[in-house]
Formats: C-alpha cells, structure tokens, sequence
C-alpha cells in the first residue's frame, strides 16, 4: 500500500519513524514534510499535499492511505479535510483508529504527536492501516451524503440548512 505522510516541526521524529517502520513493512512510503525541523512552520500545506496525493492516488485506483501529525492533531485534521474525497479522522486510541476505517472509511488518519508516545502512534497507524471498511449500507449511505453535500452543498431529502 501506499502511505503518505506530512507534519509540522511537533511530529517530524515520528514521521522519520513511521517512514522506517512503515517501509520496513512492505509499504510505499510517500513523505510530503517538512524535510527538517522550523520551529515555526506552516503545517496546512504538508497535510493537504498529502490528503491530496492520497484522493489521487484512490481515485486511480491506486491503494493508499494518509497519516497526518502535529501537536494535537486537530489542525492536520482541518487541513486534510479540506480536500474534496477525503475523510480524515482524528485518533486517540485503537478503538478510534478501527473505527475510523470500519464505519466512515476514513482515509488519512491524524494523531497529536505530543499527546502519545511513538509506540502508541504506531500501533494506532498499524490498526488503522490493517483495519478493512465495513461495507454496511448504514455506512455506506452515510458516506455518500458526505460526498453528496461536499459536492452539491446538500443532502436531499435531508433538511440540510443553506
């Protein structure tokens, strides 16, 4: 599979982990930065680079994922969503990581660098990335009202306010 990754200066040192582990496991690793460490650097550009490789990459046909870091994780999940055909999910722990793939086919996962250790980090990834979709209707349906309001701005039949 391939797996693209991007930070901010906080989760630089996982990412140069994960890119060792993650090959180590038989994966195309594809790391969208920072190459090195700047205190103040801008965070949204790295993860939408590389939710975007990854919206490609599925829409190819391509199998891939994304991991997006940073302090709390929170910002790369803004960042990442905002790229049309991704649905980044922000994980605390396993559970959130399996949910994440089974009942919203999340694919790019994001992760506070400073609120877990590395070994927590990577064996949520491992979950995430292990973990299929659960392909129930009721999940399903509920990604393709997603898509359909990311496209359109509503759900039909929905009530969506405008």
């Amino acid at each position: 599979m391939r797996i693209h990754i991007a930070t901010d200066h906080a989760g630089l040192d996982f990412s140069r982990h994960l890119i060792e582990h993650l090959s180590a496991a038989g994966h195309e690793v594809v790391d969208h930065g920072p190459q090195s460490y700047d205190p103040i650097d801008d965070y949204p550009a790295f993860c939408i680079n590389a939710a975007h490789a990854v919206a490609v990459d599925q829409q190819a046909g391509v199998e891939a994922l994304g991991i997006v870091f940073g302090g709390s994780g929170n910002g790369e999940q803004i960042a990442a969503n905002k790229v049309r055909g991704v649905r980044a999910a922000l994980v605390w722990n396993l559970s959130t990581a399996q949910l994440a793939r089974q009942h919203n086919d999340a694919n790019v996962i994001s992760i506070g660098a400073r609120q877990h250790t590395v070994d927590e980090a990577t064996s949520f990834i491992d979950a995430f990335i292990a973990e299929p979709f659960s392909l129930e209707e009721r999940h399903v349906r509920r990604i393709a009202q997603l898509a359909e309001y990311e496209a359109t701005g509503d759900i039909v039949g929905k009530n969506v306010d405008q």
